[in-house]
């Protein structure tokens, strides 16, 4: 799919190939409804971004978010922070046929402990979504169920020594059989599949990202009852979202 084409991609490719958000004041196309295991994928640039969202952010965002924003001391941070966000809103105000300020995002139950800080969801409506960035990066997603997303740059050799005991002890077989060179990179890889599937669960690091294998080869191994697969982003990252699976007779409990 080109990174011009807004329809959903199915999760069954290896490598989804995300939409370019266009700034503002552009119009987004008419949503395509994200079908079972077809998320929606939105890559939004800090750099092309940065001028019209600043300036459209107090039409756009709410007050806690720009609030938020304000408490970023890095102006790099808050620029990204501000993009992806306003960002959000436009998505989900264009499928749910409202004002991107209007559109209203709650937290579910952590299914973990109960409490009131489980994935954002919407407070009305049937769509999923997921919302990740890092300096300079952002990526949306946008499902028919419960989904998760995760873009990371490749870290430096000693961030990955830092955060070897994090992944599954086969995938840190499969990262001690690679060359030097390429290990941060698959880090990466497996670092965003984790994160996207954990994110997608709704409990985030509050689960041991050890515990489940994703894997570190070049074709994800999805946790059951999931969907897993990369996203292509600029170099010097890597991203990948996770979609769960839709039950028979419906998407099931979330």
């Amino acid at each position: 799919m080109s990174l011009l084409d807004p329809r959903p991609s199915p999760v069954h490719e290896s490598v989804l190939l995300p939409t370019a958000l266009p700034p503002l004041p552009a119009a987004l196309p008419p949503p395509a409804g994200p079908g079972p295991g077809r998320p929606q994928l939105w890559l939004v640039a800090t750099a092309a971004h940065e001028e019209t969202a600043t300036r459209y952010a107090p039409l756009v965002l709410g007050p806690a978010e720009l609030a938020r924003a304000d408490e970023f001391r890095r102006p790099t941070d808050r620029a990204t922070y501000l993009c992806a966000h306003v960002g959000l809103r436009r998505v989900l105000g264009n499928h749910l046929g409202v004002a991107p300020r209007t559109v209203s995002v709650a937290r579910a139950p952590c299914p973990g402990c109960g409490g009131p800080h489980g994935r954002p969801v919407l407070r009305d409506g049937p769509l999923h979504f997921s919302l990740s960035h890092c300096e300079g990066l952002s990526l949306i997603a946008v499902a028919a169920t419960p989904v998760g997303v995760d873009v990371e740059p490749v870290p430096d050799a000693r961030t990955l020594l830092e955060a070897a005991d994090v992944v599954h002890p086969l995938e840190a077989a499969e990262l001690a059989a690679l060359a030097s060179p390429t290990r941060p990179a698959a880090f990466a890889r497996v670092w965003t599949r984790k994160e996207a599937y954990l994110k997608g669960l709704g409990i985030g690091l509050g689960a041991d990202p050890a515990t489940e294998y994703v894997g570190a080869g070049p074709a994800p191994a999805a946790p059951a009852g999931w969907l897993l697969a990369d996203i292509a982003v600029p170099p010097g990252h890597r991203a990948a979202v996770a979609v769960r699976r839709e039950e028979v007779g419906g998407a099931g409990p979330d």
